[in-house]
């Protein structure tokens, strides 16, 4: 709290119109023990005795708690000092309630202080001011009129000396009106000395010296002693207050001065005066210079968090009656209605974010609390309202993100009528209770616990009708006479909430109003969850089941919705658990219709309007903007799962649920969850498979299979894998049906490089416990399988179908033969390489050898692709031809020459087959060696030479066309290997020494260039 040093001047004047000097004998000048005599009950206040209360204890309290001091004083004309001193002394609050409120964020203290840079709750101003008081650090209490003042010390530490604080507190009809303290503390709650100071006056009243206000003392004075008390004062006081007192002097005894013209003087002692508003003192500066500290913070350093703790001081005031709560709201206000940002976004265009705008729907809320508070006066309320409307007129208020009274379509006008509930209408221009901007169904809610639990904690606990003076009788009622037979509170904000969260309403515009949408329902839903249901609850459960499923179109469960209503997944999942273990037919009906997700579905034909889960859209053509879809796809899923799991061990109920998944869930990720979470359920360890269970698994992995056949899912290969294993769990049944219709589940890879292949595995067979006579059966489905993926995917199945059908030679011999005939057309040069490896790894070499040509007449290599990765493929082709004999190379050289065209590549397979006389691994294959290195003046190898020749000289003229200086020294030695492969030949140096003729002769103009030359060839 700011606590100001100095004192706020006198409310009102104090003066004894009708004083009598013949009583001044009789009265006391001085002051007594607050518990002195005529005190609370009990004497000395300690509680060991139990006095009945005085007369006039009672009437000063209730005096004290609801007249201004001057009304007292006006209505009698002398009032006995032993009145005003019970008055005075019953002024002050208490309540310590009161006191903690205004010196922390929460009353319980379980918050940080407003700084919230320290979570040491014992460093909150209350629980140091009950430190510093239980501690002995209060002294010097002196108590005159309505005014306490007193010394609290804060002890030395470590890090900082004794601290010495003048506090002062002014109060009125049990408030704390104002309060100073010298520490210097600027907070907006009391520091922790005047907590200190207070709760002494609370705890300890019989320690506190009480004097009857300083005008009534003055009145006790004769002039003598009057003048000995001001000169005292001023002696004592001569430095602050000398010039005052000769100011106030020269007034007085001015004749014309304004201050003889006021009748009486003021009096800071004397409490409050008629007109002063009766309320907990509150630093209106220091309040809005918090708040527009936390909104200057941007969402940083915790400031929203602050923000909220400042609204749930609100509410604390509001739940109490604190009339301080709408002033504070207003101050909050205030300061959100300058927030620069709001004309920043307003010009920029753009919106508001998250935070920030929950935080502008806490103040929404909480002004509704005020505005419909029935405890404030009409003129109050008129007050208010101005002031919203003169906020809502100005341009940067915020507008509400969604439209939340969209008008409901009538359905009345749009189906059927044998298919609307009989006796029940169709509800037009229908509002969401549940994620309405001001929360109706929450606040009820939350309201009606709060009474059931105050109703709980004894049988004294009365509603307060205080205000209704023609209801007096109902004043000590108690809260549960006030219900009808059988019902509570609890019941109630139980029904309350079913019905709202029930509701068939429109999903609002706006991507903040949607995910508000389904925040309120999250928020209401955990609140139901705290609730413990008894046979009462059940009741109401079943009562508001019913009701939803038969309702008509007020019910977001009933048997028709509008096809943009909010779904009920999330709510019906809460019924479902709720009721499954008291009426389980009751919960399946509730979560099977609620699995429909209208907005995803087409126009139905009228034919299938029996259907019990039928769905009619009214606006078909329209697809709304549902930013939450994938929110709410994923609650659909979550009901589904709750009922699987619900559902185990109950065939019938199982069927049911796997119709309703297939029917109404699309999307091929929660519905491969919901396989998942079958497959889960049905395989627990402690318990034997659950085969039903596990076909709904199954069965659901197909429907993912299908979808996601034709579509891309990242997801895919997983899918497939997981399916198999799926697959295996159920039975060498399933493996085999899934093979036998592949064509509709996988493409033709995932089902040869997935299913085939896990299928044939050692590991299945000994999951499955196969027989020899299964095992064959099962490998002949795979044959089978990957001979017509080969079919119609030879690219990329060939290779595995080989694979597969390697130990049935008539499948080995068939996939072969596909390869072949799918290798001129539809193969590329990398799969028949690779294919031809394979070959050649498996003991086939000419197989090898007729796939390896046949890639190469798919190969083409320029003059400038010399890291290819078809280079290790050509080379590896060559020498296998090279090793099978002098006719395979002879017949490879000429496709070698016709697809390569970059010189090192030819000069590499040159030098290769010069090395070794071909056929040296015939002996392998038993054939015939000749032994003699072949020619190279001689076919084949002269055609490869005078080919490498060639790609030389072509590609030197290709790279001087654009050569830059930078690559002359590598452009030296290409021409150096140039020159290792002409010397090859036998008139080889001629033919290179013409070659760099015309080089020089050609390209003279790169005089650099060819000086580099003759320096290197001459």
């Amino acid at each position: 709290m700011a606590e100001r040093v100095q004192q706020p001047p006198a409310k009102r004047l104090c003066c004894r119109p009708g004083y009598n000097p013949a009583c001044r004998q009789g009265q006391r000048a001085g002051g007594v023990p607050c518990g002195g005599a005529g005190s609370a009950p009990g004497g000395s206040g300690n509680g060991k005795t139990h006095n009945p209360e005085s007369l006039l204890d009672i009437a000063a309290r209730r005096v004290a708690e609801k007249w201004p001091f001057q009304r007292v004083e006006e209505r009698f004309e002398r009032i006995p000092e032993p009145v005003q001193r019970r008055i005075v002394y019953w002024s002050f609050p208490r309540s310590e309630k009161e006191i903690c409120m205004y010196s922390s964020f929460n009353a319980g203290g379980e918050e940080s202080g407003s700084s919230g840079d320290n979570n040491d709750e014992t460093q909150l101003p209350f629980l140091r001011g009950v430190t510093l008081l239980e501690g002995g650090w209060v002294d010097n209490v002196l108590q005159v009129g309505f005014h306490l003042s007193g010394t609290v010390t804060d002890p030395a530490t470590p890090s900082s000396p004794e601290l010495i604080c003048s506090v002062s507190v002014s109060f009125d009809r049990c408030k704390i009106t104002a309060v100073t303290c010298t520490c210097g503390n600027k907070d907006i709650f009391y520091c922790a000395h005047v907590v200190a100071l207070s709760l002494y006056r609370v705890r300890k009243p019989e320690q506190v010296k009480l004097h009857l206000p300083i005008s009534e003392t003055l009145f006790q004075m004769s002039r003598d002693q009057l003048q000995k008390f001001v000169q005292y004062l001023i002696s004592v006081h001569h430095t602050e207050v000398l010039p005052t007192a000769q100011k106030l002097a020269d007034e007085i005894l001015s004749q014309n001065s304004e201050i003889n013209q006021v009748h009486g003087a003021p009096d800071p002692t004397a409490g409050a005066s008629v007109d002063d508003e009766n309320c907990w003192h509150l630093d209106e500066e220091q309040v809005q210079e918090q708040v527009k500290l936390f909104l200057s913070q941007g969402g940083y350093h915790g400031s929203g968090k602050q923000l909220n703790l400042l609204f749930s001081k609100v509410r604390e005031m509001l739940k109490m009656r604190d009339s301080n709560g709408a002033r504070m709201l207003t101050l909050i206000t205030e300061q959100f209605m300058a927030d620069p940002r709001l004309a920043l976004w307003r010009q920029q265009g753009t919106t508001m974010t998250d935070k920030y705008r929950q935080l502008w729907d806490e103040l929404g809320a909480l002004w509704m609390c005020i505005v419909l508070n029935p405890h404030c006066k009409p003129e109050q309320k008129s007050s208010w309202l101005r002031q919203l409307r003169r906020w809502n007129s100005v341009d940067v208020c915020p507008w509400e993100d969604g439209n939340h009274v969209n008008e409901l379509p009538n359905l009345t006008h749009s189906l059927p009528q044998e298919l609307l509930h009989k006796g029940h209408t169709s509800i037009t221009n229908m509002e969401g209770w549940v994620g309405h901007p001001l929360d109706p169904i929450g606040t009820l809610f939350s309201t009606l616990t709060e009474s059931g639990r105050a109703g709980e904690e004894g049988s004294n606990t009365c509603l307060d009708l205080s205000g209704t003076e023609d209801r007096a009788d109902l004043q000590r009622m108690p809260v549960q006479r006030l219900l009808g037979d059988g019902e509570s509170y609890m019941a109630l904000a139980v029904e309350t909430a079913l019905i709202g969260l029930g509701q068939q309403r429109v999903m609002p515009d706006g991507l903040y109003a949607q995910e508000k949408v389904c925040r309120n329902e999250e928020q209401l839903l955990a609140k139901l969850q705290e609730v413990e249901l008894d046979d009462s609850l059940v009741k109401i459960f079943r009562k508001q089941a019913v009701f939803l499923l038969e309702a008509g179109p007020y019910s977001g469960l009933g048997e028709i919705v509008h096809r943009e209503s909010v779904p009920m997944h999330t709510f019906a999942r809460y019924l479902f658990t709720s009721l499954l273990p008291h009426d389980a037919e009751l919960a399946y009906k509730i979560a099977l219709r609620a699995m429909r997700l209208p907005v995803l579905e087409s126009t139905a034909s009228s034919g299938d309007l029996s259907r019990p889960h039928h769905i009619v859209s009214v606006v078909p053509n329209r697809y709304p903007r549902w930013f939450t879809l994938s929110h709410i796809e994923s609650q659909q899923c979550e009901l589904a799962s709750t009922m699987l799991t619900a559902a185990k061990g109950d065939s019938r109920r199982l069927e049911t649920v796997l119709e309703s998944i297939q029917k109404n869930i699309h999307s091929s990720s929660h519905i491969f969850k919901l396989a998942q979470d079958a497959f889960k359920i049905a395989t627990l360890m402690d318990s034997l498979p659950d085969i039903t269970l596990l076909k709904v698994s199954l069965e659901l992995g197909l429907q993912v299979m299908r979808i996601t056949l034709s579509t891309l899912n990242w997801r895919r290969r997983e899918m497939v894998r997981w399916l198999v294993t799926c697959a295996t769990e159920v039975g060498v049944y399933a493996l085999d049906s899934i093979m036998q219709s592949w064509f509709t589940l996988f493409t033709p890879t995932e089902a040869t490089s997935i299913v085939a292949t896990t299928v044939m595995s050692n590991s299945t067979i000994v999951r499955l416990h196969l027989d020899c006579h299964q095992q064959e059966n099962l490998a002949s489905s795979a044959r089978t399988l990957a001979l017509q993926c080969a079919m119609k995917d030879p690219q990329n199945c060939a290779l595995s179908a080989l694979t597969l059908c390697e130990k049935d030679h008539i499948a080995f011999e068939t996939a072969y033969q596909i390869v072949l005939d799918a290798a001129t057309t539809g193969m590329s040069y990398t799969q028949l390489f690779t294919i031809a490896r394979y070959m050649e790894h498996r003991g086939y070499p000419m197989r090898a050898y007729k796939l390896a040509t046949l890639a190469m007449a798919h190969l083409n290599l320029s003059y400038n692709q010399d890291t290819h990765p078809a280079i290790n493929d050509v080379l590896w082709a060559c020498a296998l031809s090279h090793s099978l004999g002098k006719n395979e190379l002879a017949a490879v050289i000429p496709l070698v020459v016709k697809s390569v065209k970059c010189a090192t590549v030819l000069s590499d397979i040159l030098r290769r087959c010069t090395l070794t006389t071909p056929g040296m691994v015939s002996a392998l294959h038993s054939r015939r060696n000749s032994g003699k290195l072949m020619s190279l003046d001689k076919a084949p190898l002269r055609q490869l030479l005078d080919a490498t020749i060639g790609a030389y000289i072509n590609t030197t003229h290709s790279r001087l066309t654009h050569i830059s200086p930078r690559h002359y020294s590598e452009f030296i030695e290409f021409l150096g290997k140039a020159r290792e492969t002409f010397m090859m030949a036998h008139d080889g140096h001629i033919q290179f020494t013409q070659f760099i003729d015309n080089l020089k002769q050609i390209y003279k103009g790169k005089k650099k260039l060819m000086m580099l030359v003759r320096e290197r060839f001459g």
